[in-house]
């Protein structure tokens, strides 16, 4: 039986359509995580282990990209149109410009735990090996003989980490007394030998280009630096007084849904408060929330008092506004 030749292009171009519709459902979906400069082989550990997580819950394969540098950085790439499934930045403030924009929700922070931060940090220094310096705290960084190396904090989230925490510590060593306070950061800054953009910089020129006597970071990366390049190379040192470093995460809503990745998104997000999880930041020197894990790693985050932003800037906005917009305070302290 032979079919008229309308009959049979309308057959073919069906059987063409049903092909093309199969492949496109073949394909596996593809989340993207926009994240701060040096979380590159943390989440190199922590995807696989979603993929496999995900595929036992949903059957389904799925694909994990990065998209790396700093936090602020990152940001603007989005609001610029890189089209992040997810933020897990290091910096409040950099998840809030989203929101800003309408990129995320106005209560993002409400989306999670610990307001959305499933993990934390405080800022820590990389001294080599036995401490030649003899450099135990914050004072010490402002001595003739001492030069430091971190991010910049105009670029860096890590960088206005340490930024804040050296003038959290003046603010409680010198009782309140601006003028000491000026005169304390501005040797602070005056002994930094160079700013680099980002944590992953500074750590280059710390270790390959043999710059200055202490690299100030996260605990969590000067750990993990010290581990790569040689426990018997370089120390670490928490002082007794730090910064509480918040890790927030959130779902960039409209990218997720034009993705159709917004099931995908949450559940990513969601994963990094399970228990193992939990256990692999451990792992990889970040504090956790989790309990056990906590416990189980007790010996290796010492004790310190963490200050919070809120409670010695105002806010993080104020923290912007008063330090590091054009003109403001660390503008005017670096003026020589």
């Amino acid at each position: 039986m032979t079919f008229p030749l309308y009959l049979r292009r309308s057959v073919l171009a069906l059987a063409l359509g049903a092909g093309v519709s199969g492949t496109a459902f073949a394909q596996e979906r593809e989340l993207l995580n926009s994240s701060y400069d040096i979380a590159r082989e943390l989440f190199a550990a922590i995807n696989p282990e979603f993929q496999a997580h995900w595929k036992e819950e949903h059957g389904e394969e799925i694909e994990i990209s990065q998209s790396h540098g700093g936090s602020s950085a990152q940001a603007r790439a989005i609001l610029q149109g890189l089209r992040a499934d997810v933020v897990t930045f290091n910096q409040v403030t950099d998840v809030q410009v989203l929101a800003d924009g309408g990129l995320v929700a106005e209560d993002w922070q409400d989306q999670f735990a610990n307001n959305a931060s499933p993990y934390y940090s405080t800022t820590a220094f990389l001294v080599r090996k036995d401490n030649p310096k003899n450099i135990e705290n914050w004072d010490d960084l402002v001595r003739e003989d001492v030069k430091m190396v971190f991010p910049n904090p105009k670029t860096s989230g890590n960088g206005r980490y340490t930024y804040l925490a050296a003038w959290g510590f003046a603010e409680e060593e010198f009782d309140g007394d601006e003028e000491q306070i000026h005169d304390f950061m501005r040797t602070f800054l005056r002994n930094v030998s160079v700013f680099d953009t980002g944590g992953r910089g500074a750590t280059t020129s710390f270790i390959e280009r043999g710059i200055g006597d202490v690299l100030i970071s996260f605990e969590s990366e000067v750990n993990n630096i010290r581990g790569e390049y040689g426990s018997d190379d370089y120390e670490v040192i928490v002082p007794p007084t730090s910064i509480l470093a918040e890790f927030p995460v959130a779902v960039v809503g409209p990218n997720a849904e034009r993705n159709g990745n917004e099931d995908l998104a949450q559940s990513y997000l969601e994963y990094l408060y399970t228990e193992e999880t939990q256990r692999l930041l451990a792992g990889f020197n970040y504090r956790v929330h989790n309990e056990t894990v906590v416990e189980e790693f007790s010996d290796r985050f010492p004790e310190t008092k963490l200050l919070r932003v809120e409670d010695v800037f105002g806010s993080w906005n104020e923290a912007m506004e008063t330090h590091f917009e054009g003109g403001a305070l660390l503008d005017q302290l670096q003026r020589r």
